[in-house]
């Protein structure tokens, strides 16, 4: 038999209330977890890492010398919400997307969030992922990000925040559909016991998606992606499988005639929309890095004309770029007439002089990050961090302060994992996957979550040692 000890710590556990009860959403699942030995538990964590690498679900570190490819920790004790909070994170998620699509279309158009005073105008024009490029550019829909992960936390009072919105190229959802796969085959009585909403049909929703970002009747979709080294590509290659479309390499495509085609063996064929996971600055070294072997000359060009369709669109990273972040719930204000249903983490933008003098003094406290950062790198946690790293930080804000923004230190919830000792609380995070097409917004009823596996630690990104688990949303009360 199991033992599960509710976490001694303070602060939001998903599955026991502070007074050590177990949440009703988890009452079935907990019953069910009580009756298994942790002999039985190991033995199924053995079997997922087998099935992992079966199927090839790997990512590799950039700057590691070894170049060795990793399988991300998997966790057999799933997160499980109830419907009615999930409907909550859902019309959340899916009005930011909303307002940020708008607000990206604005910026490249007439600038009405500049000219209302509502956002200066350096921070759109200064930003790294501004493209002059797109101004003025027509996009079928005014969508901008058609595949959108918005990065949620749970902070210690069990309130829902957004911590960070993702519109270049968010991955991460190939590890929700193998995650509920892998659970399905180990733990078939789960499903059969209580009813889980299904995620396995995001590949279907993401072709139609993307087919109906063009207006071209039928047309020809594929997924472009950098190559075999990429940390995605396990991803990149999944998709593509699952959406029965081709994976293509920059090579593997080509200008001619105002349009883009797809070397075949049967000939060129013409492409229409493009899933590029390739970053805006390599996609065509005609137009940007000139060095880059990744893109397609002449692509740009295409694009303008409106004769390819990109997703998501070129300049898309100003929507996500951290320094603008702060600014989304005005967005949401002004763009839709609404109030946030989702809260901002409190952030400070150390370009400003009251903001950086208060960041300064309080280090210790305080999580800062680079405007630009990705997968944790570039961010200082204050509390985790030596007297040392904290004098270096500080000599880096001060030298470039416009490159970073300062948030509280959170108490990230907790959700049980399996560890060697049995069950124990982790902080984890969770990140939604939003479709647009210009008709709506949709999504699965799930995500990925991602876990910090070390005891205490709250960084979750799997280049740091994070790991993930199955997300459920309960449908209705547990049998």
């Amino acid at each position: 038999m199991q033992s599960i000890t509710p976490p001694a710590v303070s602060g939001f556990d998903e599955m026991f209330a502070r007074e050590g009860a177990v949440r009703p959403h988890y009452s079935s699942y907990h019953g069910w977890l009580l009756g298994q030995s942790k002999e039985l538990l190991h033995r199924k964590r053995q079997e997922a890492e087998l099935l992992f690498h079966r199927v090839g679900i790997t990512f590799n570190v950039y700057g590691e010398e070894s170049g060795a490819e990793r399988l991300i920790p998997f966790d057999v004790v799933p997160r499980i919400i109830p419907e009615q909070e999930w409907r909550h994170l859902e019309q959340g998620t899916a009005q930011r997307v909303r307002a940020l699509n708008q607000f990206l279309d604005d910026i490249y158009h007439g600038q009405e969030i500049i000219r209302a005073g509502r956002i200066p105008a350096d921070q759109i024009y200064g930003n790294a992922h501004y493209q002059p490029c797109m101004q003025d550019v027509d996009l079928p829909n005014q969508v901008y990000s058609h595949v959108s992960g918005v990065d949620l936390i749970r902070d210690g009072e069990g309130t829902w925040y957004v911590l960070e919105d993702n519109l270049r190229t968010p991955s991460g959802v190939s590890y929700m559909i193998e995650n509920r796969r892998v659970m399905m085959r180990l733990f078939p009585e789960l499903f059969a016991g209580q009813s889980v909403a299904p995620v396995e049909h995001y590949p279907s929703l993401l072709l139609d998606t993307l087919q109906h970002s063009s207006a071209v009747p039928y047309p020809t979709v594929v997924l472009l992606t950098p190559g075999r080294f990429n940390s995605a590509y396990f991803e990149h290659a999944f998709l593509a499988q699952q959406m029965g479309i081709e994976l293509v390499e920059g090579a593997d495509l080509f200008v001619k005639d105002g349009f883009v085609y797809m070397r075949t063996t049967a000939g060129p064929q013409r492409v229409d929309v493009i899933y590029r996971r390739i970053d805006d600055d390599f996609l065509d070294p005609l137009a940007f890095n000139p060095d880059s072997m990744l893109g397609v000359p002449g692509l740009l060009s295409v694009y303008r004309q409106g004769k390819v369709v990109l997703a998501n669109a070129i300049g898309s990273g100003v929507g996500d770029d951290k320094s603008i972040y702060p600014y989304v719930p005005e967005m949401i204000r002004f763009y839709l007439g609404e109030e946030p249903i989702l809260e901002n983490v409190p952030t400070r933008l150390c370009r400003r002089p009251e903001d950086l003098q208060y960041v300064l003094e309080h280090l210790p406290e305080l999580v800062v990050k680079e405007v630009h950062g990705a997968g944790g790198y570039g961010m200082l946690v204050g509390p985790a961090a030596s007297r040392e790293e904290i004098e270096s930080f500080r000599q880096r804000l001060r030298a470039r302060p416009d490159n970073y923004i300062a948030q509280p230190t959170l108490s990230l919830s907790t959700c049980p994992i399996f560890v060697e000792q049995g069950i124990a609380p982790r902080h984890i995070d969770l990140r939604p996957f939003v479709l647009s097409d210009g008709r709506a917004t949709r999504m699965v009823p799930g995500g990925l979550t991602r876990v910090a596996m070390n005891a205490g630690s709250l960084v979750v990104n799997s280049s740091q040692g994070g790991g993930t688990k199955d997300t459920w949303v309960v449908e209705a009360p547990s049998c």
